[in-house]
């Protein structure tokens, strides 16, 4: 008998969905040392989650993987409203844009089966040298006891034993890793949630939904296949939703009489299986028919509940995402959305403890952020699925629920644009007026701008690349004018004080420099030399923009309006994962000081 190893790691991640998976390729661009392991034998390969939201659309771009997923995805622009007829089938009642939301950069949605969505990381992550260890499982985790070493960001005081299902060759199955951090992205029976005994709010008194699922390439003379559909019928609700290679989604709400085992008040799949289902799909779509072309392609049963985990962290070095901490209906497509997004969140926050970079405390900001989310998500969800789940508004019934109205008064939280973290250490909420638009707490919505070297218009959102770097977006106000240009230089003069924040923080190291500075300027592109701005507002070419109107006449020249940036100008610190984190004028290089020194470490 072998001995079992023992290894230390940075970050072990337990679980290769879609939230491991987007903690991993953000953990592994930071060069970030890291583990991600996972039952499954292969990734998900059909089937599952499919929607990606506008914001999680911006956010793969941040990751430089946008484009993939547009080319690979079905882009979805309009939604339809059926309600019941007057004979008795379903009618067309309106069509209305599937995305309400006005700043979305991708004003529509994307239907992509997660294996699909697996396969954009797995790809990723392989160039940066991290793959999936498969067919392994942790068996025990321990966190130390001991308090200095848990204060300590060096020390690896988890340890966790792992088990390789496949071994062979007669070495040891077990192995003992020693991690610094554990993130269990293990889905909604996570072992890691309840190893930590962490309850699941909601368990015993939250609504459930149960709901059949199909997957097929469809022959039919539905006119609305290919947009997405919430149908009324007298026959119950159903959602239908396009998808990649002319294939469709069919989601339906069902009793539990059709499907509860009325002995074990289980799921029975003998009840209820995929012929059965298409039944009752066809019912709801009548008059209009319904037919496989290749036959069923997926389809499963489940039980969704909402609810949401009572705490997504232990002792700030074990943390929960995605399914393992909050579970709710599909009907608006923001489970995987959610999942992905507290990977984001997390990922940038354990790089920066990791590099020495922050202090521990910045840790505790993903709980307060990512459980107020949750919380919301759950809020809102009780509501839709009642309005999903209600009688339609007719002439006959003037207290029923309107579809269109419903799914447009939500269109800010389903987009995910509308997420809104508030105030700690890492949201100072002051100075908000300076830029009244960019909303502190929120993403930075997009805009063009013209580079002012070639008058090439370029979206600010691509200059903010998810690459572990805050973001410094001086808004200059007009350079050209004598005031604006003394008080840009005299910001300089601040920003290289010894007690600024760039000084005390923003020498590169080993990993890299922590800011990243953009400098926005109303100068006109006939006018303009970037070579006049000081050197520490043009690190580089291609960071001077200005707010003018490109030689086409056509694009830019609107993003101080629209961003609510007045003349006076202002300097926005925009976190790594997007969203503005603090606002200061331009003589307010102390409040920008005191908001790093909050959590940054020399």
């Amino acid at each position: 008998m072998f001995p079992s190893p023992q290894s230390e790691v940075d970050v072990l991640i337990i679980g290769a969905g879609p939230a491991g998976l987007m903690c991993a390729n953000a953990l592994a661009k930071a060069n970030v040392n890291l583990r991600i392991v996972d039952k499954r034998a292969a990734k998900v390969a059909a089937g599952q989650a499919d929607g990606i939201s506008p914001r999680t659309i911006e956010v793969f771009q941040s990751y430089g993987i946008g484009e993939r997923l547009l080319r690979e995805a079905c882009q979805v622009h309009v939604a339809a409203f059926y309600d019941p007829g007057p004979d008795g089938g379903i009618q067309l009642s309106s069509r209305a844009p599937d995305v309400t939301a006005p700043s979305a950069r991708y004003p529509f949605e994307l239907a992509l089966h997660q294996g699909g969505i697996e396969a954009i990381f797995l790809d990723s992550m392989k160039v940066l040298g991290v793959e999936v260890e498969r067919c392994t499982l942790p068996t025990t985790i321990e966190i130390s006891s001991d308090e200095l070493e848990l204060a300590d960001p060096t020390s690896h005081p988890i340890k966790v034993t792992l088990e390789r299902l496949e071994q062979s060759d007669g070495k040891p199955r077990e192995e003992i890793v020693r991690a610094k951090f554990v993130l269990g992205a293990d889905g909604a029976h996570s072992w890691v949630r309840k190893t930590f005994d962490i309850s699941m709010d909601g368990e015993h008194t939250g609504e459930n939904f149960i709901w059949g699922v199909l997957d097929m390439v469809p022959g039919t003379d539905f006119p609305d296949v290919r947009n997405k559909c919430l149908i009324h019928s007298n026959n119950g609700s159903c959602l239908l939703v396009p998808r990649e290679a002319d294939g469709i989604r069919i989601y339906i709400q069902l009793a539990d009489k059709d499907v509860l085992s009325p002995t074990t008040g289980r799921i029975d799949k003998d009840k209820m299986g995929p012929d059965k289902l298409l039944q009752v799909a066809q019912k709801s779509l009548s008059p209009y028919s319904l037919q496989p072309t290749n036959g069923i392609n997926w389809w499963t049963l489940y039980i969704i509940g909402q609810r949401v985990a009572s705490k997504f962290s232990v002792r700030d070095r074990v943390f929960i995402a995605g399914d393992a901490c909050h579970t709710h209906s599909p009907k608006a497509g923001q489970g995987m959305n959610a999942s992905m997004n507290d990977a984001h969140n997390l990922a940038w926050k354990l790089a920066f403890v990791v590099r020495g970079w922050a202090d521990m405390s910045l840790l505790s900001t993903y709980e307060s952020e990512r459980r107020k989310y949750a919380q919301d998500l759950i809020a809102f969800d009780k509501i839709f699925s009642t309005l999903f789940s209600g009688k339609p508004l007719t002439s006959n019934n003037i207290d029923g629920v309107s579809h269109q109205q419903a799914f447009q008064t939500f269109g800010g939280f389903t987009s995910g644009i509308g997420v809104h973290y508030g105030s700690s250490v890492i949201v100072a909420d002051t100075h908000q007026s300076l830029a009244s638009n960019l909303i502190i707490g929120e993403r930075v919505p997009p805009q063009k701008f013209l580079r002012a070297a070639d008058a090439w218009p370029f979206e600010l959102q691509d200059l903010l690349p998810s690459d572990f770097r805050y973001k410094v977006l001086v808004f200059t106000g007009n350079f050209s004018d004598c005031r604006q240009k003394e008080r840009a230089e005299s910001l300089v003069k601040d920003l290289e004080k010894p007690e600024s924040f760039l000084t005390k923080y923003g020498s590169a190291g080993s990993s890299g420099s922590r800011f990243d500075f953009i400098t926005i300027s109303k100068t006109r592109k006939e006018k303009v030399n970037y070579l006049d701005f000081p050197p520490l507002l043009r690190s580089h070419w291609s960071k001077v923009l200005i707010d003018d109107i490109d030689v086409s006449g056509a694009v830019g020249g609107k993003g101080y309006s629209y961003y609510g940036v007045s003349d006076q100008g202002a300097v926005v610190i925009v976190r790594p994962d997007g969203y503005v984190g603090t606002i200061a004028p331009l003589d307010g290089v102390t409040h920008i000081d005191d908001y790093f020194a909050s959590f940054m470490k020399a």
